[in-house]
């Protein structure tokens, strides 16, 4: 399906955050209009679209409306839909292994050597952990073909 376009305003090219945040969500509208979707997610879309076009604010304020309009969009394909972005579980695992191994890692290194310094050794470990489980459940998705070829740019 096709969708609204966005309105480009004439002075975005000066600035370099909005440019970037306007060309992700070109980018990402290119990117599902090749996906089947249903009607209820592209009704969604469009009505999404037509907030961010007829929007009056300043540059910077269009900047954010358009990043939380992205983040909102690809929140409820993912949950709708299970489509993500490229280097979404990696992104999402990095926190978590960061989080549920690092930190017991840590703990337990810096009680068995006596000393609480050695608490922050278990976060690389995590996060290394983190990686490698995201990593692999990209693939997995790249091969089920739940993947975007899209990826944030910030």
């Amino acid at each position: 399906m096709n969708y609204i376009k966005i309105v480009k305003r004439p002075n975005i090219e000066n600035d370099k955050k909005s440019l970037v945040n306007y060309q992700n969500f070109e980018n990402l509208l290119s990117e599902l209009e090749q996906k089947e979707m249903p009607s209820g997610i592209n009704n969604f879309i469009n009505q999404e679209i037509e907030a961010i076009n007829s929007f009056s604010g300043t540059n910077a304020e269009l900047s954010k409306k358009i990043r939380k309009t992205l983040s909102g969009i690809l929140k409820h394909v993912e949950k709708d839909l299970k489509l993500v972005p490229k280097n979404y579980y990696r992104g999402l695992w990095l926190a978590l292994g960061m989080s549920a191994f690092g930190i017991p890692i840590g703990f337990a290194i810096a009680l068995s050597l006596g000393n609480i310094a050695f608490l922050g050794t278990g976060f690389p470990i995590g996060m290394g952990i983190g990686v490698a489980v995201g990593t692999a459940m990209d693939k997995k998705a790249m091969n089920t073909g739940k993947q975007l070829d899209f990826e944030m740019k910030y």
